[in-house]
């Protein structure tokens, strides 16, 4: 009865873990896609600001309620437990955001959602619109989660710290960070033209 019942332990493989999504978002084509999200509807538009500037997941754009935006501060408060890790925050809105929040916002009541459809609908699905103004941009198949990807990006270029980046866009880890602050070929190209730059100023 004191005999082990397994003689040797199984191996278990570990899965391969899946490669992040490689999609960025220049300035120029983010400009086409503000003009065709505003085609689709202002909500459109208004989501696809906060998650380029904030790098907000799409669950957490679209439960917004107005009651979470104070425009005396410009702030949008995330409530703890409402966010995919649990952890609240505070951000201030960037001066795009602020007006087209303003605008998303008014006329409705403090537990209205912010982004809602011409008659007062709160949008759930939207891969269609989005479809739709990605074609007309020049950006096909890109994903709403690829604006998570540059936002890190260009606050990363702008000079933020990246513990203010994972505050911001809601990253706990630092290993998880890592895999959405991926540097592409144009920072690449910029790292290169600075050491070149370095070079010429010392001679």
């Amino acid at each position: 009865s004191n005999q082990p019942k397994v003689w040797t332990i199984p191996y278990f493989p570990r899965l391969a873990e899946p490669k992040a999504h490689q999609g960025f978002l220049s300035d120029k084509v983010y400009d086409a896609l503000a003009r065709e999200t505003l085609e689709q509807g202002l909500w459109l538009r208004g989501m696809t600001a906060v998650g380029y500037a904030f790098g907000w997941r799409k669950s957490e754009v679209l439960k917004l309620q107005v009651c979470q935006l104070d425009f005396s501060d410009r702030t949008i408060r995330l409530d703890p437990g409402t966010t995919k890790n649990d952890d609240g925050r505070v951000i201030h809105m960037s001066n795009e955001v602020y007006h087209l929040l303003s605008a998303c916002a008014a006329n409705k009541q403090p537990d209205d959602f912010v982004f809602t459809r011409e008659d007062g609908e709160p949008i759930r699905d939207f891969r269609a619109a989005w479809a739709n103004a990605c074609g007309r941009a020049g950006c096909p198949g890109l994903l709403f989660h690829d604006l998570r990807r540059t936002a890190a990006r260009n606050l990363r270029r702008l000079g933020v710290s990246e513990k203010v980046i994972m505050r911001i866009a809601g990253w706990r880890s630092r290993a998880v960070f890592e895999r959405y602050n991926i540097v592409d070929q144009s920072d690449l190209a910029d790292a290169a033209r600075r050491l070149d730059e370095k070079r010429e100023r010392e001679l």
